[in-house]
């Protein structure tokens, strides 16, 4: 079974090693139908405290790092402009 793979945007780094990835996904309302944005936050683990907010990251689910953080950031496509 491959890995998930989401893009988003880093919120928070405040803590050490930890990043905070807001990912936006579209999807319809179940009565209406109308698309709406829904914003997810995950902690991902940044080994090398390289992202700083603003960043374009890319994140791939791993085994669990501890209590909330179960995924990981692969790449990082720098701040957004």
């Amino acid at each position: 079974m491959p890995k998930k793979e989401l893009v988003g945007k880093v919120v928070s780094n405040k803590m050490q090693k930890t990043v905070v990835v807001a990912v936006e996904r579209s999807m319809a309302h179940s009565k209406y139908e109308k698309q709406r944005v829904v914003t997810g936050k995950f902690k991902a683990h940044d080994e090398e405290n390289k992202c700083q907010i603003g960043d374009i990251v890319k994140i791939v689910e791993t085994r669990p790092l501890s209590k909330e953080k179960t995924w990981m950031v692969i790449e990082n496509f720098g701040s957004e402009q």
